[in-house]
């Protein structure tokens, strides 16, 4: 059974004189502007990178959270931030990096094992496994 999840974009407008909304299924976003001047010039709004970055870290987050569950921790917290490159080249643009940086506190738990189960949370979680990028995994943790 797939679960599916559903996300809509709308542009009026052509390219850097255009101006876009995007919105979640959920409502969580409601036709939130993006364009070229919220993607390359930092003018309020999202990106698709930026919304990359937020999935990619509620993912991993998530995905750690079961695996210290898993390994029978009852308390804790993970709180994770991810940026996402975006870079030219050759064909255009690419998603080039996702950089996660993960600060933990884990009562009871060793370095050694929570540096494991991150690294399997890192590998594993879907988001992790749609991103055709270099992954890089900073961590802080506190047992």
């Amino acid at each position: 059974m797939a679960i599916v999840k559903q996300g809509s974009a709308r542009y009026e407008g052509l390219g850097k004189e255009g101006k876009g909304h995007v919105s979640t299924g959920s409502g969580a976003l409601s036709d939130q502007p993006y364009g070229f001047q919220t993607r390359f010039e930092d003018k309020p709004g999202t990106n698709p990178e930026e919304l990359i970055a937020a999935a990619h870290a509620s993912c991993f987050t998530m995905a750690l959270s079961f695996k210290l569950a898993e390994a029978g921790h009852t308390d804790g917290s993970v709180a994770t931030e991810a940026k996402v490159s975006l870079e030219k080249d050759d064909g255009g643009f690419t998603v080039t990096k996702s950089a996660l940086s993960t600060t933990a506190k884990v009562p009871g738990m060793d370095q050694a094992k929570f540096e494991e189960l991150a690294a399997d949370a890192k590998a594993n979680c879907p988001i992790s496994k749609l991103l055709d990028c270099e992954i890089t995994l900073e961590t802080t943790f506190e047992g």
